[in-house]
């Protein structure tokens, strides 16, 4: 079987564009001619093995960044999308999206954002629900820009992590005492104080109020985090910068975001943590031990394993609440999360609330035959003190089966017999299985017979 031909203009031209490069330079660095880059920037010929080569040798670039991973979060973003009921008699062939992804991902973007519109303004018309657009535009909440931001990069932002990193290697082994020095040298003062919620600062008395009932993990984590925003805002505000967010209340969702991640990557720095999670063979309970974190911030962690030429295992890593709603989402692998209604109720995740405190494995099979190892595992946190609510989630953690023996809880899994997976996907209304015994809605793609003389597992049969 021939090789498959690699085209990868979009991210050639993302190459160049990052080192700031003229086509011309570009060539002449990398050996080929101006017309030949040209056409390879274009997707007019594949990319060659000298150009791949003189990629790393000249660029230091992780040749697996040529790959297809964010072609194929497009191509399952707009196929979500295409199964919309509007798109009916128009819809393009799969073989169309890949060449759209591929060749104009800008393009492809354009068209999820014009269908998010939509769908929004249609949800307005049809519930008068206000909430849902505020000021009477059909515009992508904040919320879902700032998501679909840590998405598009593969939830790894390099320099934030580099320098969460280094910030580690000052502490000398004591992170909390270093930080709070840090912190006093800054002129702000610690306390912990009950009432004050998780974390308060007050910017006026300079005063970081830290809850006395939240874990320990999580203080030294409200601990970081303080100390990213006012330690490292300058850095902040350049990245949120390059984002280019539509509103102001994005951007300052973002930078909690970007809070949240430089304090995640200053507990589990990305070098010493990624070696400990070979060596562990991604132990959660083990991890957890070492890094002095909590079982959720560890799956975090795991994966945003993305810096090139140091990858780790490519995971997915989701939260759930108890309505099936995912609260925190993200994906290394080819598998994708629903962007509209609940996840899949085959997925091992829901069963997580069943039984607190352990572990669940599941081998799952998605419907374009990917196969993983998939974790889920009850992470509930309760206020600290009687009467006080408890927040019930429950996160996932997988990966292809491909990667299982690098993972302990792989262990004892019969990974060769196909009965061994569980049929899953993405939502029911985008999920082409025709026989699902806990489908909820039919499937937007497909046509539905009705015979009020025979009913089966479904009040409807959908045709083939």
């Amino acid at each position: 079987m021939p090789a498959q031909k690699l085209y990868a203009g979009a991210k050639l031209r993302e190459v160049r564009t990052r080192i700031g490069l003229t086509q011309k330079d570009f060539a002449a660095k990398l050996g080929v001619s101006l017309p030949y880059l040209n056409q390879m920037e274009n997707n007019n010929r594949p990319v060659s093995t000298s150009v791949v080569l003189g990629l790393a040798r000249e660029f230091g670039l992780d040749v697996t960044e040529l790959g297809s991973g964010d072609t194929e979060r497009l191509v399952s973003d707009m196929r979500e999308a295409i199964a919309d009921p509007i798109f009916a008699e128009t819809a393009p062939p799969l073989s169309d999206l890949r060449l759209a992804a591929s060749n104009a991902p800008a393009l492809a973007r354009a068209f999820l954002d014009l269908h998010r519109a939509y769908r929004q303004t249609h949800e307005r018309l049809a519930s008068l629900d206000e909430a849902l657009g505020q000021d009477g535009r059909a515009l992508q909440s904040p919320w879902e820009e700032v998501r679909d931001f840590f998405h598009y990069c593969d939830n790894y932002i390099d320099a934030v992590d580099r320098a969460a990193e280094r910030f580690a290697s000052q502490a000398e082994g004591d992170l909390v005492a270093h930080t709070e020095a840090v912190l006093g040298r800054m002129g702000i003062t610690l306390r912990m104080a009950a009432g004050a919620g998780v974390r308060n600062y007050d910017r006026e008395a300079r005063i970081l109020m830290l809850s006395p009932r939240a874990a320990p993990e999580t203080q030294r984590f409200q601990l970081l985090h303080q100390y990213a925003l006012l330690g490292q805002a300058q850095l902040l505000d350049a990245t949120l910068d390059l984002a280019r967010f539509q509103t102001d209340t994005a951007r300052e969702i973002a930078r909690i975001g970007m809070a949240n991640y430089f304090a995640g990557a200053v507990l589990m720095p990305y070098t010493r943590f990624a070696e400990a999670a070979r060596e562990t063979r991604h132990d959660l309970e083990q991890l957890s031990i070492l890094f002095g974190a909590s079982i959720e911030q560890v799956a975090h962690r795991l994966s945003t394993l993305q810096r090139p030429g140091a990858k780790g295992v490519p995971f997915f890593f989701a939260r759930v609440d108890q309505a099936g709603t995912v609260t925190k989402r993200h994906s290394a692998t080819r598998l994708q999360f629903a962007r509209y209604g609940s996840a899949c109720p085959l997925w091992n995740v829901h069963s997580a609330f069943e039984t607190p405190g352990r572990f669940l494995r599941q081998l799952a099979e998605t419907p374009d035959g990917a196969r993983y190892v998939i974790l889920a595992r009850d992470v509930s946190k309760t206020g600290g003190a009687w009467g006080t609510p408890t927040r019930r989630f429950a996160i996932s953690l997988g990966c292809e089966v491909t990667h299982a023996p690098q993972l302990v809880y792989a262990d004892g899994l019969d990974l060769d017999r196909d009965a061994s997976f569980q049929p899953i996907g993405i939502s029911c209304r985008i999920c082409e299985r025709a026989h699902c015994h806990q489908r909820a809605v039919p499937p937007l793609e497909r046509r539905l017979t009705v015979n009020p003389d025979h009913r089966g597992t479904l009040p409807y049969d959908i045709a083939d």
